[in-house]
């Protein structure tokens, strides 16, 4: 045996230690002459009154083998021993197991400090071994096993393989979803960074269908999981409340322009290219807002509710009807050719020969109609509603009160509104570039983030301003798409210079149309969605009039998007004369002081010059709500706003738009020259006159 690893012994049955292997003398630390011939006790006289003297005396008297783990007190050492009977004596093996032990009592005691932590957890958890088998699971995972039980699905428990257990009750894609994403992480090696895998799904718990957000986590050094499964019912719930309001509007119930717009997509892709077309009948009606002016919005609501309905009651079976926003409806008709789109919109301006009655106040109306069918060349949902609104357009010029029908003649009528509309759509938007100007911390001089500001690329025009452009996408709806695809633009964007390390704060602009469709929340939420940027890091601007607008719309959706996080900014703040009570009310964290303010400021008389901006700054402070100074474009202008107390600014004197690939640049030239911008912007200045 002198080949063998372990220590091996033989004692006869007085105890006499007749043989010892090589490595039993380095175990013992002594040579086999000195220990051969000699009582095994009396040469270790500290093993007597031990488990080893006991253990080895029941084996030399039943002749039974036994194996035991043994702690060397003395030398703080665990040993595995086993002891073997024969017709002399016993031999015995000895098998150093101290750091096995250690470990796995490092384990045991880990896995108790786990499952009290886990205990703590209100989610339904569970520790997962490498084999995957339940090491323990809480309260609220025995909790929930009930609710499965009660309908009649056998829970998995402690020693339960947990992919198997999961499976009861599951869809077959959820499950394989989630076996795939737990292979993965026990596919890890343990000595590497510890991975995790979210994943949601839905169960049948008792006699409600619930939704859980499975989180998965390895425990870092070894290849156990902890897996929790958040009950997140009530938030997917109140996402599906929000996803149908994101597609109807608030105040009628009908499909808002988003959903009727989708719906006349798939209209247009399966229609036959010989058969009947699609129609599209945009409603507008004539004078509207003198009602509300005059009559309250109250009533001018219950009157939009009315007309409506009364438009429900007169479309064909298979139509939709839906409101624009405003006073505009817009009717859905399939499989409609021009003769039938004329007579229906003819039969919906009946609708309007009796006066709508509302709080015993009899109210007359009448309505232009626009109306547009498809032709085999047009599949675009947005073209169609394009030509329905030039009708409709067409319909208001020659005297309201209308029916037009669609022609090519008006694209020349409106070529410019048309073009942008038409240009700026699918592929076209790929014309669009963003210019990013920092925006700076007056008490540091600090880059704090940057307001992205969209440009047209214009084949024949170059490079156009967006108030040579966004007036005409706003009017034709294309405002909508665009600022949809500008949030994922610069998302994205925010979000790839913030893995480059610099974190900078992306404020982009919105327009009052995105309130009126009501698809703000939903855009917003899939492009911090898709880019992975946290919704604290994207500034929504609005200007005061867009939110004079509609003010309620637009509290109602700011709030929204404020719970989750975005940041919310009035922009150009001086040039409407929104009341401040109303403006305040909204869930603003941030007021823009137009560069009017700044001018007006800089004009007046001495000992007034800043005095304006002063109380402005003074009020927002009082509120809570930060300040940025727009159009710093002097020296002077800059000693005012800081004179003033704004916390941030942006301007010419601080820095231009720039294209995207030069922001890193600059941003790090400034971290390489000090960091302060408004430091470097003033020596520029000094140098500049100087010279």
């Amino acid at each position: 045996m002198s080949g063998v690893p372990d220590a091996v012994y033989h004692l006869d049955r007085d105890w006499v230690l007749t043989y010892v292997n090589a490595a039993g003398e380095a175990l013992l630390g002594r040579s086999a002459s000195d220990m051969l011939r000699q009582n095994f006790l009396e040469s270790f006289p500290g093993l007597r009154g031990t488990v080893v003297e006991d253990t080895f005396g029941a084996v030399l008297a039943d002749g039974r083998p036994r194996v035991f783990e043994y702690l060397h007190e003395r030398w703080d050492h665990w040993f595995e021993l086993r002891a073997y009977p024969d017709s002399r004596g016993l031999t015995v093996i000895a098998r150093d197991v101290d750091e096995r032990l250690r470990a796995e009592r490092r384990r045991d005691d880990e896995t108790r400090q786990l499952t009290a932590v886990l205990e703590a957890l209100p989610s339904a958890t569970v520790l997962v071994d490498a084999d995957g088998r339940i090491l323990t699971a809480n309260r609220a995972w025995v909790s929930d096993g009930e609710l499965l039980r009660s309908v009649g699905i056998e829970p998995g428990g402690v020693g339960n393989d947990y992919l198997t257990s999961m499976a009861r009750g599951l869809r077959t894609s959820d499950h394989a979803a989630i076996v795939a994403g737990i292979t993965g992480l026990q596919a890890e090696p343990a000595d590497g960074p510890a991975g995790s895998f979210d994943y949601e799904y839905s169960a049948q718990l008792g006699s409600r269908t619930s939704w859980f957000q499975l989180q998965a986590t390895r425990v870092e050094g070894t290849s156990r999981l902890v897996i929790a499964h958040a009950d997140v019912t009530e938030r997917v719930r109140d996402e599906q409340v929000l996803a149908w309001k994101a597609g109807h509007d608030e105040l009628t119930g009908l499909p808002n322009r988003s959903t009727l717009l989708e719906l006349t997509g798939a209209a247009l892709g399966s229609g036959s290219p010989d058969g009947p077309g699609t129609a599209l009948l945009v409603i507008d009606l004539d004078g509207f807002k003198t009602v509300n002016d005059s009559l309250g919005y109250r009533i001018g609501d219950s009157l939009l509710n009315q007309v409506g309905a009364r438009l429900s009651d007169q479309v064909r079976p298979g139509d939709a009807v839906g409101r624009l926003g405003a006073d505009q409806f817009l009717v859905l008709a399939r499989d409609c050719d021009s003769s039938e789109a004329a007579a229906l919109a003819f039969r919906l301006q009946t609708v309007f020969s009796l006066p709508f009655a509302t709080s015993g106040i009899s109210v007359p109306l009448t309505a232009s109609i626009g109306v547009a069918v498809s032709r085999p060349d047009v599949r675009d949902p947005h073209q169609l509603l394009s030509d329905a609104d030039a009708a409709m357009f067409a319909a208001k010029s020659s005297g309201r009160d209308r029916v037009h029908l669609f022609s090519p003649g008006l694209r020349e009528a409106a070529r410019w509104r048309l073009e942008v509309a038409t240009r700026l759509r699918g592929d076209a938007i790929d014309q669009l570039v963003v210019h990013y100007q920092p925006v700076v911390r007056l008490d540091t001089g600090e880059v704090e983030g940057v307001e992205a500001l969209v440009r047209w690329q214009h084949p024949e025009r170059g490079l156009l301003p967006p108030d040579t452009f966004l007036s005409v996408v706003e009017e034709t709806g294309q405002v909508i798409p665009i600022t949809r695809w500008l949030l994922r633009e610069t998302t994205r964007k925010a979000a790839e210079w913030a893995a480059q390390g610099l974190p900078l704060r992306m404020s982009v602009n919105v327009s009052a149309r995105h309130f009126s469709t009501e698809t703000l929340v939903r855009d917003v939420r899939v492009a911090l969605r898709d880019s992975g940027l946290p919704p604290d890091q994207l500034i929504l601007e609005l200007t005061e009039t867009c939110v004079a607008e509609d003010p309620t719309r637009a509290e109602d959706q700011l709030t929204v998007l404020r719970s989750f996080g975005v940041r919310v900014a009035i922009d150009d703040f001086g040039t409407g004369w929104s009341s401040l009570a109303q403006l305040f009310a909204l869930p603003i964290g941030t007021l823009k002081i137009d560069r009017s303010l700044l001018n007006a400021a800089e004009r007046a008389v001495a000992g007034e010059t800043g005095a304006v901006l002063s109380a402005i700054v003074g009020l927002t402070r009082t509120l809570g709500i930060r300040s940025v100074a727009e159009g710093v474009e002097t020296p002077e202008h800059l000693r005012m706003v800081r004179e003033a107390g704004c916390d941030l600014a942006q301007g010419w004197l601080l820095g231009h738009a720039m294209p995207a690939d030069e922001v890193p640049r600059w941003v790090r030239a400034v971290h390489a020259a000090g960091g302060d911008v408004c430091a470097l912007a003033l020596a520029r200045c000094a140098v500049s006159q100087a010279g």
